[in-house]
């Protein structure tokens, strides 16, 4: 097996101040022409939360939950963390790793799906980082997509159930809410068949409930094809044919992050109210022992061989993704995620 002496966690990071909006904001968009009042406008979402994107947080507990389940386990890696577009940035985190002595890294990145901005890009950011610290970088392989992990499964199904208990009234209809990306992106991935078999899994733990993939989030032109249907047209959709209440369940997310309580919490419920429609939004992963648990999973999968475990027929995603994987779309003047 390839001895590995540390564990990087990467993400997208999110600001952490109102000093920090529109520097993070010029970050996601570096390279892409969007103009700066969209910029304004998207940064207007944060100012509901003080300027601050729950993510890093997030992120900071997910670090030490692994280090601790980690060491539970018996495996001596220590837990580094860096993210795509605001401190701590990977540059500086492997920069970092390099003056430890890091030498080679199992890389987990905190999205279960294939897809050019859930994957490929991630590894060109981690490769980028690598060429700017230098020759004496440490390498990082990334760990396999996740999307049918028992571990990613379970407490999403554990959230679903709870969602429907505590519900007011009865649940008619589940919605798996995922990121939208242009579907020249999804063409070229898997993103959108992961996605499928994550909602069959789940709703297969759920029980016969009626349900729909839909996605949320679309940050691109208005005239280039992203997926649909956005949550807040379903929700219409699902109140004119008479639904009795909804449970938004946030699949593409693995953690209560900007896209989950702006979109959904805020946005989404708010179309619902307009509509006299019941919602519930079902709880993401986040610290769960059972999704800390899969990370170490897959982490001793790379060192020792042990059992490569999934849900249902699709088996588990490769270790390695082919160099033609993923292809970046072609892209139109777009408008930022958020983070």
């Amino acid at each position: 097996m390839v001895p590995y002496d540390s564990v990087l966690l990467v993400s997208f990071g999110g600001p952490e101040g109102p000093d920090d909006v529109l520097p993070f904001m010029e970050n996601v968009t570096r390279g892409r022409p969007v103009a700066r009042e969209r910029l304004i406008e998207v940064s207007r979402h944060y100012e509901l939360f003080d300027g601050v994107s729950p993510i890093n947080g997030q992120n900071r507990a997910l670090v030490a939950a692994l280090g601790v389940a980690l060491a539970a386990r018996g495996i001596d890696l220590p837990v580094y963390w860096g993210n795509r577009n605001w401190h701590p940035l990977l540059p500086a985190t492997i920069d970092h790793m390099r003056a430890d002595g890091c030498r080679r890294a199992l890389g987990f990145v905190t999205s279960a799906y294939s897809s050019y901005s859930g994957c490929r890009q991630y590894r060109e950011d981690i490769e980028r980082a690598r060429s700017a610290v230098g020759v004496d970088a440490p390498v990082v392989d990334k760990l396999r997509a996740f999307y049918n992990h028992p571990g990613f499964i379970s407490p999403i199904g554990d959230g679903v159930i709870a969602s429907i208990e505590r519900a007011g009234t009865p649940i008619s209809h589940l919605a798996f809410c995922a990121h939208s990306i242009p579907t020249s992106m999804a063409d070229a991935s898997d993103y959108v068949a992961q996605l499928t078999e994550t909602c069959r899994l789940v709703a297969s733990a759920v029980g016969p409930l009626p349900w729909s993939l839909v996605f949320q989030s679309r940050s691109g032109a208005p005239g280039q094809p992203w997926l649909e249907p956005d949550i807040n047209d379903h929700l219409t959709t699902l109140a004119a044919q008479g639904a009795t209440g909804v449970v938004m369940v946030p699949i593409g997310f693995v953690s209560d992050h900007m896209e989950v309580v702006y979109d959904l919490d805020t946005q989404a419920t708010a179309t619902a109210a307009r509509l006299g429609l019941y919602v519930a939004r079902s709880s993401t992963p986040g610290t769960d022992p059972r999704f800390v648990e899969m990370i170490c999973a897959l982490i001793d999968e790379r060192l020792t061989g042990a059992e490569r475990l999934s849900m249902g027929s699709c088996g588990p995603n490769r270790d390695v993704c082919p160099l033609d994987c993923c292809p970046a779309p072609v892209r139109p003047t777009a408008r930022p995620a958020t983070g």
